[in-house]
């Protein structure tokens, strides 16, 4: 418990910021993307184009769903109860719209004029068609990756608990004068 205690403000630091960033990049990268599939494969990006607002959403609400999945299992550990994950994920979500605030007043920086945020340099790497694409799969690169390392974990587990059943039916079948003696 002590060792959640201090991780906790850790974990919602970096789950606070990847939220907050990828809210901000994820409209100027899905446009990058959409614009040169326009190029590429006409239809699809003119469709995807008069849907932009819905395939943001789709791509914010991913990344948003990774982050409340794994951020309550690191801090709670597996055994959570519904009710404290909400209470989790309603403090990060409070936590952003705090600290979004608390920029706009205390330092002049608004997150919601979109002109500022054009303005930021960091933008401009967004444009790039490589880099938008890299940015828009890391949610699904970490749900891919959260899943396989929870498989290979039960395998491993599920091996070693039918390693510990064949050893004890094993040693159960045969009769006590042949049983292993143990020293």
């Amino acid at each position: 418990m002590v060792k959640a205690a201090l991780i906790t403000p850790a974990y919602l630091s970096v789950a606070w910021a990847l939220m907050v960033s990828y809210q901000i990049f994820t409209q100027t990268a899905v446009k990058t993307v959409v614009d040169t599939l326009v190029v590429y494969a006409p239809f699809l990006g003119l469709w995807l184009n008069s849907r932009i607002d819905m395939v943001v959403f789709v791509y914010a609400f991913a990344w948003v769903f990774v982050l409340s999945s794994i951020i309550p299992t690191l801090i709670l550990g597996k055994e959570r109860s519904v009710f404290v994950q909400f209470l989790v994920c309603l403090v990060l979500t409070l936590l952003g719209f705090i600290l979004i605030d608390f920029f706009k007043s205390a330092y002049g920086f608004d997150l919601s004029d979109p002109a500022m945020l054009l303005a930021n340099p960091y933008m401009q790497v967004f444009g790039n068609i490589a880099f938008a694409i890299f940015y828009l799969s890391l949610p699904y690169v970490f749900m891919i990756a959260i899943d396989y390392r929870g498989r290979k974990k039960r395998k491993v587990q599920d091996e070693h608990v039918k390693k510990i059943t064949d050893e004890f039916y094993s040693r159960t079948s045969q009769p006590p004068s042949e049983q292993p003696q143990k020293t």
